[in-house]
């Protein structure tokens, strides 16, 4: 029997279009790698192996499976989107065990594509931090398994990066899709603000959250990018230049970029401008109240999603964050802020079509139980190491994550795409020709032997 997994959602599903596969033997060959491998990574909080099996067998005897665009691929699912006939648990105890009536719409869109749900993978509690551990477990990097996947949607990365499913579906309030990206060496998208549906939490952080692709390739980003979007991102029609800024300078002041994270950035830039693009350093205009405005935003978000729950049950980095942000709530709500925000950054993004920044500015913190330590100190460990993707969130506008280059350890590096609202398109391009010069491993050899550097 052929081994599917390790190969890309595009393969396996033309492999199930074409009758060389069955949806069956594709998600039980994965079921079988969750089981071998997650006790070390901690990505899932449940495995659906029988509900699973028994849906990949209705997605095989559909009539129209020659046309569907993830025919047979298992994904795995963060664990803040409905799941019909599962829980909904957010990382926390303090939500109820109770089963999901009906999917979220971006896993209906999924299963409609013939996408296989295998799993909900683990969160931290409300899906705050850039950690992902908690009551459920706690997420290890599969490349690094010393340090912290990232969060929030570090489940979903670490299964992907692992190779226990080949798309994983997050969402990105303050980075949670980029961060553990670029933790675990995936390309991920973290679209425009009403490009995909949203739907998370109550009320979508007040409009910064979005859901999106996590991937080995970008050809898989973009495939479930199109599913998720209910439509294929249009390829640039005309073949010009694009501009790009260049900048090592950090959003959040006081956080300097250690040298791998910068070498990534000077490495993209390489690549694009040996591919015609025009790149320049320039640094965007961060106003000195970016901190004080992501902090109000990230507190507030975090008040709202808690505010029904039994505060007793969650934990005390959790309780101290949401009390914090009781107070923003109704100053948030206006938007004002971020009207403000685009206005300032708007007339950059005149002048350059894309920003290329570090995606981090330093490895992951290590793995551990954060969220039984304190709150400032969850707040310094997450704002020394992902300064980069608030803004991004704060102004509704398209970035993306992806690998260039490696730490020390071995372990992944990425860069950060920021482009203005339309240009996922001109970003998976520019993605493109990153990936295709300096290729990254797609998934981490946890139980294949050999380097965990950069491949071919």
């Amino acid at each position: 029997m052929t081994d599917w997994a390790g190969r890309t959602a595009a393969e396996i599903a033309a492999a199930v279009r074409e009758k060389r596969a069955t949806p069956r033997e594709v998600v039980a060959g994965h079921l079988a790698v969750i089981e071998r491998l997650d006790g070390r990574v901690g990505a899932f909080r449940t495995v659906r192996a029988e509900a699973a099996l028994a849906e990949a067998e209705e997605v095989g005897a559909r009539g129209d499976l020659g046309e569907l665009p993830l025919a047979g691929v298992p994904v795995a699912v963060k664990d803040n989107l409905a799941v019909r006939g599962e829980s909904t648990r957010v990382g926390s105890a303090a939500t109820p065990d109770t089963p999901a009536g009906a999917d979220h719409v971006t896993v209906a869109r999924l299963r409609a594509a013939g996408a296989v749900v295998v799993g909900l993978t683990n969160v931290p509690e409300l899906c705050v931090f850039g950690t992902s551990e908690g009551v459920h477990g706690t997420v290890r990097n599969p490349w690094d398994p010393a340090r912290s996947a990232g969060g929030s949607s570090g489940g979903s990365a670490a299964a992907v990066a692992a190779g226990m499913v080949p798309l994983a579906l997050g969402n990105d309030g303050m980075g949670s899709l980029r961060i553990p990206a670029a933790n675990c060496g995936l390309v991920t998208v973290k679209p425009g603000h009403g490009v995909i549906p949203a739907g998370i939490g109550e009320g979508d952080w007040f409009g910064m959250s979005e859901n999106g692709p996590l991937a080995t390739t970008v050809e898989d980003a973009r495939l479930m990018f199109a599913v998720l979007a209910d439509t294929d991102p249009p390829r640039r029609a005309e073949s010009d230049a694009l501009r790009v800024a260049a900048s090592l300078r950090s959003p959040l002041a006081g956080v300097t970029v250690a040298r791998p994270y910068a070498d990534a950035v000077r490495e993209a830039a390489g690549v694009l401008m040996r591919a015609g693009h025009l790149v320049r350093r320039a640094d965007p205009s961060y106003p000195a109240s970016l901190s004080v405005t992501a902090m109000a935003h990230w507190t507030a978000g975090t008040s709202v999603d808690a505010r029904s729950l039994d505060r007793r049950l969650l934990a005390r980095r959790t309780r101290v964050h949401a009390a914090l942000g009781r107070p923003f709530v109704r100053r948030v709500t206006t938007g004002t802020a971020r009207a403000a925000l685009r206005e300032r950054l708007a007339p950059f993004f005149d002048e350059y079509d894309v920003l290329l920044t570090p995606a981090l500015a330093r490895r992951s913190p290590k793995a551990g139980p954060w969220h039984e330590r304190g709150w400032l100190r969850n707040i310094a460990a997450n704002s020394a190491y992902s300064p980069f993707t608030p803004p991004w969130n704060l102004t509704g506008w398209p970035a993306m994550a992806v690998p260039v280059g490696s730490l020390p350890s071995g372990a992944p590096c990425a860069v950060q795409l920021v482009g203005r609202p339309g240009s996922e398109a001109a970003l998976l391009e520019l993605a493109e020709r990153i990936e295709a010069l300096r290729p990254w491993r797609r998934t981490a050899p946890l139980d294949r032997g050999g380097s965990t550097g950069r491949g071919a």
